[in-house]
């Protein structure tokens, strides 16, 4: 899939930046992958989002 944001550079780059941001420990990106999805509907893209990893099953956690 293609993308040319610039937000799909940096976290894809550095994925704990975002955790940083949103005042979480930066090894909290552990826990998740980074991916360009795309939803059926005309090809609605979401540039960027954190999935949870398959063993992290107590996330996503609450502030």
């Amino acid at each position: 899939m293609k993308t040319n944001s610039i937000f799909y550079r940096l976290f894809t780059t550095f994925p704990n930046a975002f955790f940083e941001l949103i005042n979480l420990q930066s090894n909290e990106a552990n826990a998740y992958n980074f991916a360009s999805v795309e939803l059926k509907q005309t090809a609605f893209r979401i540039d960027g989002v954190f999935l949870p990893v398959a063993d992290a099953s107590t996330l996503p956690k609450q502030l």
